[in-house]
């Protein structure tokens, strides 16, 4: 199902999409501080569209202008997240490429998440995580109303093979409601 806001479309990431994923996702500024190793070849890319992007609520984040694949925001629910959580809460994960950097579009595509995981799924709680150093993603979770609730130290990350902090946000439906009362 494709989602739109102002600038974007949300959609479901299609096959044809592995040569712009492999273009955005080479990067190194931009995988390794999301947790995830930069891709290696366009068939690379391809094989993530097909064992990881597939899964539900996985979205590719497109500029209305073009629908051309520039990042991706996903909405993992219960078991399915990192964070091991009840069937009634989900975790936000998300990366845009560099070269859309600072232009509010994460802020943007989370936001619609956001809003189809507490009005149309029925969630109660979000949960989105950042790690140590990755400013830009702590603060675009700022900009669409999670706060900080803990801290998990030494981390060992298995995509990476490396121990990290992580920087837990979490937004609940009653703090999301007040703030988008008309």
């Amino acid at each position: 199902m494709e989602r739109k806001t102002e600038r974007l479309i949300l959609r479901p990431w299609k096959d044809s999409d592995a040569e712009s994923l492999y273009e955005y996702a080479k990067d190194p500024a931009v995988g390794p501080i999301a947790g995830w190793p930069p891709h290696t070849s366009v068939e690379n890319s391809r094989e993530i569209i097909k064992t990881v992007f597939s899964a539900p609520e996985i979205y590719a984040v497109c500029l209305k202008e073009d629908n051309r694949a520039i990042g991706c925001v996903g909405l993992t629910i219960g078991a399915d997240s990192n964070l091991a959580l009840p069937e009634t809460e989900g975790e936000i994960g998300y990366w845009i490429g560099t070269p859309f950097w600072g232009q509010g579009l994460i802020p943007e595509a989370v936001r619609e998440v956001i809003r189809h995981g507490f009005e149309e799924l029925k969630l109660r709680k979000l949960w989105c995580g950042y790690f140590e150093g990755n400013t830009k993603s702590r603060r675009a979770q700022e900009k669409c109303g999670f706060v900080y609730h803990h801290t998990n130290r030494d981390v060992l990350w298995k995509l990476m093979g490396d121990i990290r902090t992580e920087h837990v946000t979490c937004l609940e439906r009653e703090a999301w409601e007040a703030k988008n009362v008309l």
